[in-house]
């Protein structure tokens, strides 16, 4: 193989490697649906290796059911629900998604940044993704009630009144399975360790498997 080649090819598989780390995945063949990925550190895989979070875990699960979807993850730690809003129209012209999660919110609770805000933007991202053709789920979220009981209680309720407005599928609270198990987490105490990754899945796989049939059948 010549020197030539061999650097072509070391580009390529440079341009793909940069392509999954920001903004998901190379693009996907047209008859391939796509899921999208729009979340936080939760779906980022923080402080795990990438392919042990639930999003490349998701991946091989649909490979193994026989779905032909393509995951992509765009999802940014730290981000919150007005910059999701933000970098969705890029994602959503580039991706085409058949399906959107959107999986924000938790960073916007624990800034404690206005709720009204919080509703907006994720309606405003449900109704993108509509708009573009695909179906969307909301991963829902709760906070720790020291940040006010009532605050605490609007703010899982917003994920709930986003979906009900839009008819959007909901996962009412992503964390559920692992909430109360301290061993699933990372030192942190915030972020889900690499074991409890299948176990997110696990919960998350009822809600979202009937809009993988959909777009398939469709």
């Amino acid at each position: 193989m010549s020197a030539r080649i061999m650097l072509l090819k070391r580009f390529l598989w440079m341009v793909l490697a940069v392509g999954w780390l920001f903004g998901g995945s190379a693009a996907a063949d047209a008859d391939t649906p796509v899921v999208l990925v729009l979340g936080d550190s939760l779906s980022a895989a923080y402080g795990i290796p990438r392919d042990a979070g639930w999003v490349a875990l998701l991946q091989a699960r649909l490979a193994e059911a026989g779905y032909p979807h393509q995951v992509v993850n765009a999802s940014v730690s730290g981000e919150t629900t007005a910059g999701g809003l933000r970098r969705l129209p890029k994602q959503l012209a580039r991706h085409r998604p058949d399906v959107l999660i959107v999986e924000l919110g938790g960073n916007d609770g624990l800034r404690g940044q206005p709720l009204p805000a919080l509703h907006n933007n994720l309606r405003a991202m449900v109704e993108q993704g509509q708009q573009a053709g695909a179906q969307v789920v909301i991963f829902g979220m709760r906070i720790p009630s020291n940040y006010g009981p009532a605050y605490a209680e609007q703010f899982h309720r917003s994920f709930a009144a986003v979906a009900e407005a839009t008819g959007a599928a909901l996962l009412p609270f992503f964390l559920a399975p692992i909430a109360l198990d301290e061993q699933a987490f990372l030192p942190d105490g915030i972020h889900p360790n690499a074991a409890a990754q299948p176990r997110l899945l696990d919960h998350a796989w009822p809600v979202l498997e009937p809009l993988f049939k959909t777009s398939t059948s469709d």
